[in-house]
């Protein structure tokens, strides 16, 4: 990739485009938080104002109700009392809000904190990835998108970036080489600079209008091979969605991979000014719902609705990446043989466990031996450490275990 100046100006909204009309017929960039109530936004905005406004939910049952619903609904982990009879303590000790284990179609555990409901969404952090994963594979087995070609080629804005050269592969299994610092707690890092340019921060003078900006602004060798996570390729992902489809990503999500799971709730996604979907990390669903998606991958690739992605998409996400490109210490550490593939994490232990993972305590944990899927979200007080991913790992691996003798 060249050094020099970037083609696109990050304070252009318009400079990106095109992209999916945030509703037909709106001219560019309308509408905003200044012209919403006006039209011809408003015939958008007052249909789904929660993509502009903070929107808090008037619940169909009454508060009480909600409250008894979630403290009658706290504990049932009775099939875990033999083998792991500490179970509760340790997941209130890594802030467990919401813990779930699905053996085949049977719920055989459940944990909720108290006053956290069972229909309550939380927020997937970057477990959002494997979702986005999912997605791009349904679009890679209709032909629609290929993952041998540059991601350019989907993508021309992106010229002159890190991401002129490598292959859509390249960036589905995090292996491009990018100056993204991933420090959640440093206000220097890339990572924030990202959150401030999806909404997820208070924007700062000179800030990129939007993701769309932000993702051309990114630089670096862009050598490919060799494992460097980067939340920012998971959003290139859904920018190539969008220009695969012709619609925004969160709809694509919807069509292809939501709407055939049979769902409790409908999820939620984050957007930024320009309505892009924060795909790296933006999702809110129940925990019973995300369960779903891994219970479709360990189903080879079918949901309740019809087939998501194909069995040879299902089968390479649990056969694991490539061992040999993992450079993350911290992830061999725990899981010497561990890998990435598609935007799921392979533990490639003997069980054959892959996860997706998000900062602050998520995990969407497969179990292929005894053909079970474990949903833990939490509030770690800390975004990512060795001693939080420490007691976690463990947790999944004994609830694992545990599970090879629970009937």
């Amino acid at each position: 990739m060249s050094d020099a100046a970037l083609p696109i100006d990050p304070q252009d909204p318009t400079a990106t485009g095109p992209h999916p009309p945030r509703y037909p017929g709106a001219p560019a960039g309308v509408p905003d938080l200044d012209t919403w109530q006006e039209a011809p936004g408003n015939r958008w905005a007052f249909g789904d104002l929660a993509e502009l406004v903070p929107t808090a939910t008037i619940s169909r049952i009454p508060t009480a109700a909600r409250a008894a619903a979630a403290v009658a609904a706290t504990v049932r982990l009775d099939a875990f009392a033999t083998e792991l009879p500490d179970l509760e303590r340790r997941l209130e000790a890594t802030f467990t809000d919401a813990f779930l284990v699905l053996r085949g179609g049977e719920v055989v555990a459940e944990y909720f904190k108290p006053g956290f409901a069972p229909d309550q969404r939380h927020l997937l952090m970057s477990v959002s990835k494997s979702i986005c994963g999912l997605t791009v594979g349904a679009l890679v087995d209709a032909g629609r998108i290929d993952p041998a070609r540059p991601v350019t080629d989907y993508v021309p804005e992106l010229a002159g970036s890190v991401y002129d050269g490598p292959t859509v592969r390249h960036v589905l299994d995090m292996q491009v080489a990018i100056d993204y610092d991933e420090d959640y707690v440093n206000p220097a890092a890339e990572v924030q600079t990202h959150d401030r340019a999806a909404g997820w921060r208070r924007r700062r003078d000179g800030d990129p209008v939007d993701t769309y900006a932000f993702l051309t602004t990114l630089r670096g060798s862009g050598a490919v091979g060799e494992f460097q996570y980067c939340s920012a390729n998971t959003d290139v992902l859904a920018w190539i969605i969008e220009r695969a489809t012709g619609s925004r990503y969160h709809d694509v999500v919807a069509d292809l991979v939501w709407s055939k799971l049979d769902a409790d709730r409908d999820a939620t996604i984050t957007v930024d000014s320009a309505g892009f979907g924060f795909a790296n990390g933006g999702i809110s669903c129940t925990a019973r719902d995300l369960a779903r998606v891994g219970r479709l991958v360990l189903d080879g690739g079918v949901a309740p609705g019809g087939r998501v992605v194909s069995e040879e998409w299902a089968r390479a996400i649990l056969a694991g990446g490539d061992p040999g490109a993992m450079t993350s210490e911290a992830f061999t550490g725990a899981f010497p043989g561990g890998s990435y593939t598609a935007q799921w994490w392979c533990m490639g232990n003997a069980r054959g466990n892959v996860s997706g993972i998000g900062i602050h305590g998520q995990n969407l944990w497969l179990d292929p031996r005894t053909d079970s899927v474990i949903v833990k979200l939490s509030t770690w007080p800390d975004p990512d450490t060795a001693e939080w991913n420490g007691l976690q790992s463990a947790l999944l691996l004994d609830v694992s275990e545990a599970l090879d003798t629970v009937g």
